[in-house]
């Protein structure tokens, strides 16, 4: 990839956030706030994305054609609700104006050896939003076997999903670059357009450049845009715009 400045980066990445706020507290007030910091003087982020009850307020606040997409969650964080359930979150998100979908798949049941609930579960989802963005969420962290995220991934992109995700952010391992190496290698052999999107921990530009870059390592120049490439973030923003306004240097990864 080439050797982008931290401003570089910052802007880049900027244009690749889905601005989160999932935290259990958040309120009206809050999502005010959010829809507000999504739109910077630097450019505006992909999207927000929120709890399912905000969504509505959400849409009002933005209008029914804003550049900034509203995605919210189901199945979420468990996994473990019956598919009508996930079915019926789906289909009041979008008539509330969610124009993307994050479902977390069974994650414990795939992990009991059960591929079939994780297929169920994504082509349902998938029927029931046929013009939303889904974004499939494995839990890479919960699934810790190598071979498992692999399988993980090759069922989601098989069953519908457009984006394969990393994390929820709620469990103690959420996004790494192992497990977006072994998720990006299996988006290029199914030679589908499926996007990725690394979540939980990712809190510097420091740190999205490192997956900038495995992805360009893996899929080829080009190939990051929004449609193809998102990063789940609360705190990226900060370090976003710090270095947009020339207010500090950049600060080190993390280390994931």
């Amino acid at each position: 990839m080439e050797l982008l400045s931290p401003r570089e980066a910052a802007a880049f990445a900027l244009s690749l956030l889905d601005l989160t706020n999932l935290r259990d507290d958040c309120d009206n007030a809050a999502i005010e706030k959010l829809c507000l910091r999504a739109q910077t003087p630097y450019g505006q982020t992909a999207a927000i994305c929120i709890w399912p009850r905000f969504v509505a307020h959400a849409r009002a606040i933005l209008g029914p054609d804003h550049a900034v997409r509203i995605a919210t969650v189901v199945n979420f964080p468990s996994g473990d609700l019956p598919v009508a359930a996930v079915v019926g979150e789906t289909k009041k998100a979008i008539e509330d104006g969610a124009d993307e979908i994050d479902m977390v798949i069974p994650y414990r049941k795939l992990i009991a050896g059960d591929e079939a609930a994780v297929t169920e579960m994504v082509e349902a989802v998938r029927a029931a939003c046929p013009d939303a963005c889904l974004k499939v969420i494995l839990e890479t962290g919960e699934l810790k076997d190598s071979a498992l995220v692999r399988r993980a991934s090759e069922l989601t992109i098989a069953a519908g999903a457009d984006f394969i995700k990393t994390s929820t952010g709620k469990v103690a391992v959420n996004a790494t670059l192992e497990a977006a190496d072994i998720m990006l290698q299996a988006i290029r052999d199914s030679k589908k357009r499926v996007g990725f999107k690394p979540a939980g921990g990712i809190g510097t530009v420091a740190d999205a450049d490192l997956y900038l870059r495995l992805a360009e390592t893996i899929m080829g120049p080009n190939w990051i845009m929004p449609s193809t490439f998102r990063f789940g973030a609360s705190g990226l923003l900060d370090d976003i715009l710090a270095l947009l306004s020339g207010s500090t240097a950049a600060r080190a990864s993390s280390g994931y």
